[in-house]
């Protein structure tokens, strides 16, 4: 469920800034005619609006369905409910052998999961529907286990937590990537400038479409440095000049078989494809060449869905005792073990 609380200033300052422009070039509504030219009045193709990409397929396919690309409507219907059932966190007996879960974060209540998809799962290349292996280099930071949540069996500082336990980002591919909650998005547009506003640990990103270069290779950024560009009816961005600070490449997700990889290393080069397709839908691909981390490329396909806006603030610290009381409780354990 969203947090909803006063539009986050980062928000503001982005519409603000394409006020006079994007207000003379509302997306088609939602229930417009199949068919209907999603145009702006400058003539480059609408992506306005706001749009969600949450649902229950995984990000790899499960082993089980190791050949296959996509479901039958007959398995779909019966793995639809299946999967809905193993991901509600009301239900305290997931894995159907009578064996309770432990006590948990949040109740069901919190999760906005949407539904599993025809396709078995969200990676379509490699074509077996899995990542590809990490490089030995990557494995052994992995195993050291500093770069996922709550993986360090010591908390000695915030460090041992990652980027987003301290709210500061997804990174990139994971801010455009479901799995919980807030998977929604805002976009729009000027002739020379595509915003993509992340309601989702409030990322903005600011991508323009001038053709101007990337900064030197000393400029690092949390989100990366993204440039955009036209081929016919699909927006495509490229984004470099990653940092190297959003290192959890893989959080386990609820989903069966996958999970939510968050952020590549410096040498991550992220190529997204935006088409829209219909009054509702923008089919959205996005691939990741990061030779340090994966030994070969991956796409994903995850298609975004519109719906009635607006997005809301992520107060992700407001209020939030967690990290000082995990933190504090490592001490007090430190004491008594002496």
């Amino acid at each position: 469920m969203r947090d909803r609380y006063f539009v986050g200033l980062s928000a503001v300052l982005a519409i603000s800034m394409l006020a006079p422009l994007a207000a003379s070039g509302q997306p088609a509504p939602a229930g417009a005619a199949v068919g209907e030219s999603y145009q702006t009045p400058w003539g480059d193709p609408d992506l306005q609006g706001t749009w969600t990409n949450t649902t229950t397929t995984p990000l790899q396919r499960p082993a089980d369905l190791a050949d296959r690309e996509f479901l039958t409507t007959e398995e779909h219907a019966v793995r639809d409910q299946q999967v809905a059932l193993s991901v509600d966190l009301d239900n305290r007996y997931p894995a159907g052998d009578g064996t309770p879960v432990s006590v948990g974060a949040y109740n069901n209540y919190w999760m906005e999961r949407g539904t599993l998809g025809t396709r078995t799962s969200l990676i379509v290349d490699p074509p077996d529907g899995r990542l590809p292996p990490m490089t030995p280099e990557e494995e052994a930071l992995q195993s050291r286990g500093k770069v996922s949540t709550f993986s360090s069996i010591r908390f000695d500082s915030v460090e041992d937590f990652n980027a987003l336990d301290r709210c500061i980002s997804r990174g990139m591919p994971g801010a455009m990537m479901p799995g919980f909650y807030n998977h929604n998005y805002q976009i729009l547009q000027t002739p020379d400038h595509v915003v993509i506003f992340v309601e989702m640990v409030h990322d903005a990103r600011i991508i323009p479409l001038d053709g101007r270069a990337h900064p030197p290779a000393a400029v690092r950024q949390w989100m990366g440095d993204s440039r955009a560009r036209w081929e016919g009816e699909t927006l495509v961005v490229e984004s470099t000049n990653f940092n190297n600070k959003v290192n959890g490449r893989q959080e386990l997700g609820h989903t069966q078989g996958g999970g939510t990889v968050f952020g590549g290393d410096e040498n991550l080069r992220l190529i997204e494809r935006f088409t829209r397709v219909s009054a509702d839908t923008i089919d959205y691909e996005f691939t990741v060449v990061d030779p340090s981390v994966w030994v070969a490329p991956w796409t994903v396909s995850l298609p975004m869905t519109a719906i009635d806006g607006p997005l809301f603030e992520y107060a992700c610290h407001e209020g939030n005792y967690a990290m000082t009381n995990i933190l504090a409780g490592a001490r007090a354990e430190e004491q008594t073990s002496r």
